[in-house]
């Protein structure tokens, strides 16, 4: 078995630098005067000095615990169990016991120190009793926490034994070559389910290992006046951050065979049970092993290798690292990753590769001819050197670096620590040889594990260390930060909790694949966008609904130009991030962008819509009624990207929604009517082709107006013949047929499926309202209009249009709709009735907001505008029979200018700020603000104002 070298590396003498010798004298006098010190000979007192200004934290030490650690520097033996037991008694007030554990931990770590610098203590051995340290107070720590909660929790017993707290320790720990300043990375579990007995209050093993566990942090991680025996890091448990702190085994053996990833893997390489007996670490071991190595040669795990090693040199640039003897290239992490890889790839196969050690691992890599002995060699001489600058760097101030300093003072304590002059001269030959010893390494890694090239794949992001768990908060948020994200902690939040939303929702082996191929990129595109914590965690939401459907993950893995539409459209638009988290289908949409954003010619809408119902059998009525929801979403998904990429003109807008909403209306109109024709028959002389039915449109739909979610103002119509029964096997009335027609149009409609809602249908503005008939004959509807309508009702009138039925009904109700509004009113009358209409409508309806004004409501607002143009049809219509042709506000507008009925430059302020609402009124859909917008339109509300008072002679009422 190969042993580490020992690396030539140590003072030369004890002359110090004239700068270093004179910022530290002051506080060699001090310390000279210890007690301990002055005691010493010569020879050991210059050794004293030297190491004081070379290593302020032993300096530190020596000023507190001057006796102790002068006895333990000049000891060759080690600490030992007996050492510590000594030092740390249980039965002290928990201050003193806090203080007893840190005083023996800073007294053995100096005592390491000072003999490593002063060349005694070879690098094998000093690897050996950082380890054993750290092993010691941990399992006395995890003793002390046992005794502390017994009295309030009892014991944990199984057939009356103890059960421990095991703690697996990781990374360099496990393998038992703990460098001098590291973090102690943990696993905590517990062997089986039970409750404990004998204490104040029995609870279950979960809650009192986890007890446990917090008062074991308290114990060695806290940081008190005395300071910090270990930072202690338990991120690589299952879930990381955001799992339990301690696990049963089962659930540890469970999480590690489901959902365990390729770097957890590596991690496990190096885990060493603590606090267990044999035959429970032997369990341990037995549930991990099978995760860790598999049965056959597992060559998958160099691909993960390189995306891992990627992460690193990637986190190296981003911090700003250059001179990281660890995570450079060529650092101790390849060699490693070297050895890591043989282990993972051959272990199952090979079990002696199953070791927690490095060098162990490159020896029998050795043997079986996996890397040749001069390679071996190298690796191990290049990885002793570079551990020994490692412990020099940390071993000056007892900080967890691995980079090389930059100012000069400490420059200088690395020189005389590793036997260089301390001079500018001596600094280069220094670094050369240390650059010499990472590129000899860096070799062997390109040779054992790929090139850069491979290690740069298009499918890696630089913000896969992300998704991966374990970066801490600070450091995950300064790598958005640089990534360009103001709201960087807001990302950072929205990342974890959909990590961990991820993690209670299993995804499969080939899901949590595409999720870590894909949340990166996301990132990435997201960090681009205008605020990217509102975008990822809107497309979050659209992932959730997605994770489960690798089908979709793919799409969006491997389709840049579908996943950056979907990053696009999510922050543009919750109304589209939540249109498609509830109807995932809709992704299909975005792999084309030219067809996403190419919108049909509007009146073809009829056409396509039909196409897509043609497909379907015509007795699958389920399928209809979610087919044309699917298309509804489909072309609205449509027109809302065009809208937000100003793909098309605010006009259009409306158009689109509006002629898509037409030909829906026919297909469900048809679909009713062959269902009720299927049982009852048809009256007669009707089919499909003349119905002796029709739909007018009133509102938005009516005036050419819809926006997205709008509902629809419908009033049913039929002819004045409803007489006789149909012809079917089932015949019934004809007035009868008409009225299940109606309602089962407004239940096609109206029924929420799968695919939601088609449209809310609004009948109110039927005549007599919500008492009235659902269908009304057209006689009826022309007596009622001309003889019982109140104004609101003909103001109604004026956005009233046909959508759909025979060309005969079409003309009755036109001529209808013309002569209603052409009638000669009382000017007084009809002022007084819109005014007073007015007024209720915004005191029902006005929504008063700090900071957000009612575009509709407000005083000078969109709804002033409609009632403008429907007093100027009802009140100029007898005499300019034009008015009564069209029933959108805008061309209304249009024909009262060319009739002088309002000035023109007047006509088109009104114009210019009905678009001016209109558009603002899209955007806050999209935005799903409901009808309030932070914008004051001072200039529209003054020139509607002004409109208003020119034909009423007075201003918009603002006051309640």
């Amino acid at each position: 078995m190969l042993t580490l070298p020992n690396p030539s590396l140590g003072p030369k003498h004890w002359r110090l630098p004239e700068r270093l010798e004179q910022e530290q004298q002051a506080n060699w006098e001090r310390l000279a005067a210890i007690e301990a010190v002055t005691a010493l000979d010569d020879e050991a007192k210059e050794q004293v000095r030297w190491l004081a200004m070379v290593s302020p934290f032993f300096a530190r030490i020596l000023e507190r615990y001057g006796q102790a650690l002068v006895e333990r520097l000049f000891s060759p033996l080690p600490a030992t169990q007996e050492l510590l037991d000594e030092q740390v008694l249980p039965d002290v007030p928990e201050r003193e016991l806090l203080a007893a554990i840190r005083r023996f931990r800073h007294v053995e770590m100096a005592r390491i120190a000072g003999r490593d610098l002063l060349g005694w203590l070879p690098l094998d051995s000093m690897l050996r009793e950082t380890s054993a340290i750290a092993d010691m107070l941990i399992e006395r720590g995890l003793e002390l926490a046992r005794l502390q909660i017994s009295e309030r929790y009892g014991r944990a017993l199984k057939d009356d034994v103890e059960q421990p707290l095991i703690a697996l320790a990781m990374g360099k720990l496990g393998g038992e070559e703990l460098n001098f300043s590291s973090d102690i990375d943990l696993i905590f579990c517990f062997p089986e389910r039970g409750e404990t007995s004998g204490g104040r209050q029995q609870v279950d093993f979960e809650l009192y290992y986890g007890k446990l566990a917090q008062q074991f942090m308290r114990l060695l991680g806290e940081n008190t006046a005395d300071g910090q025996p270990f930072r202690i890091d338990l991120r690589l448990r299952p879930f990381g951050q955001s799992g339990p702190m301690v696990s049963s085994l089962a659930a540890l053996m469970d999480y590690y065979h489901e959902q365990g990833r390729m770097w957890e893997r590596y991690a496990m390489v190096k885990a060493r049970v603590l606090g267990a007996n044999e035959t429970l670490r032997a369990e341990v071991q037995d549930v991990l092993r099978p995760f860790v190595y598999r049965r056959y040669l597992d060559y998958s795990a160099i691909d993960a290798l390189r995306k891992m090693k990627l992460m690193i040199n990637q986190e190296a640039r981003r911090k700003g690292v250059s001179q990281n003897i660890k995570l450079g290239l060529g650092g101790i992490r390849e060699v490693e990753f070297i050895a890591q890889v043989f282990q993972l790839i051959r272990g199952g196969r090979e079990p002696e590769l199953q070791t927690r050690s490095l060098v162990a691992a490159l020896s029998i890599c050795e043997q079986h001819r996996l890397i040749d002995a001069h390679g071996v060699h190298e690796l191990l001489e290049g990885y002793a050197y570079l551990r020994k600058v490692e412990h020099i760097l940390q071993e000056i101030d007892d900080q967890q670096t691995q980079t090389l300093p930059e100012d000069q003072v400490n420059r200088y304590r690395v020189l005389v620590a590793a036997g260089y002059p301390a001079t500018e001269q001596g600094w280069s030959d220094f670094h050369d040889h240390l650059h010499q010893v990472m590129q000899g390494i860096h070799r062997h890694f390109l040779d054992a594990i790929g090139g850069e090239e491979d290690m740069l794949s298009a499918e890696d992001s630089e913000y896969s260390v992300l998704w991966q768990d374990l970066l801490d908060d600070t450091t995950a948020i300064d790598v958005l930060t640089e990534g360009g994200a103001e709201d960087a902690a807001q990302c950072w939040e929205h990342i974890q909790a959909f990590r961990q939303v991820t993690k209670k929702r299993p995804s499969g082996p080939r899901g949590r694949e595409l999720l870590a191929q894909l949340i990166p990129v996301t990132i990435e595109t997201a960090l681009a966008q205008k605020e990217p914590a509102v975008v990822l965690n809107r497309t979050f939401d659209v992932l959730t609904q997605i994770m489960s459907r690798t089908t979709y993950l793919e799409l969006l893995a491997e389709n840049e130009e579908a996943r950056s539409q979907l990053v696009f459209l999510c922050g543009s638009s919750p109304w589209i991030a939540h249109l498609l988290a509830k109807f995932p289908w809709l992704l299909d949409e975005l792999i084309d962008p030219v067809q996403l954003y190419q919108l049909p010619d509007v009146t073809s809408y009829r056409s396509q819509v039909s196409e897509y119902m043609m497909r379907l059998p015509q007795n699958d009525v389920e399928a209809q009624m979610d087919t044309l929801r699917h298309v509804k979403q489909i072309f609205q998904l449509k027109v809302a990207a065009a809208d937000l990429n100003e793909g098309v003109h605010l006009m259009r807008v409306s158009d689109h929604l509006t002629y898509l909403a037409e030909a829906i209306i026919e297909q469900v109109v048809l679909m009713a009517w062959r269902q009720l024709a299927e049982k009852h028959g048809t009256p007669p002389g009707r089919d499909e082709s003349d119905t002796g039915f029709a739909v007018i449109a009133y509102g938005k739909l009516g005036g050419y107006e819809l926006g997205y979610g709008s509902d629809l103002d419908l009033v049913f119509l039929c002819d004045d013949d409803i007489s006789g029964q149909t012809d079917g096997e089932r015949p019934i009335d004809v007035q009868q047929f008409y009225l299940r027609l109606a309602q089962r149009i407004l239940h096609l409609c109206t029924t929420r499926t799968m695919g939601g809602v088609l449209y809310e249908v609004d009948m109110r503005l039927r005549p007599s309202g919500q008492s009235g008939l659902l269908v009304v004959r057209v006689s009826t509807y022309k007596e009622y209009l001309m003889t019982d309508a109140w104004t609101w009702e003909i103001q109604a009138l004026v956005r009233a249009r046909f959508v759909f039925g025979a060309v005969v009904l079409l003309e009755k109700f036109n001529a209808i709709r013309r002569n209603v509004l052409k009638l000669k009113r009382d000017p007084e009358s009809l002022q007084e009735d819109v005014l007073n209409m007015r007024w209720k409508m915004r005191q029902h309806l006005w929504q008063k907001k700090p900071e957000r004004n009612d575009v509709k409501q407000m005083p000078g607002g969109m709804a002033d505008i409609e009632f403008i143009t429907q007093y100027l049809v009802l009140r100029w219509s007898a005499e300019i029979p034009d008015l009564c042709v069209w029933t959108d506000n805008i061309r209304i507008l249009e024909i009262a200018s060319t009739h002088k009925l309002l000035p023109a430059q007047q006509a088109n302020q009104l114009i210019a700020a009905y678009q001016a609402y209109r558009y603002e009124t899209h955007r806050l859909a999209l935005a799903e603000q409901g009808g309030l917008s932070e914008h004051a339109f001072t200039e529209p509300v003054q020139h509607v104002s002004e409109a208003w008072y020119t034909l009423f002679n007075e201003w918009p009422q603002s006051e309640d």
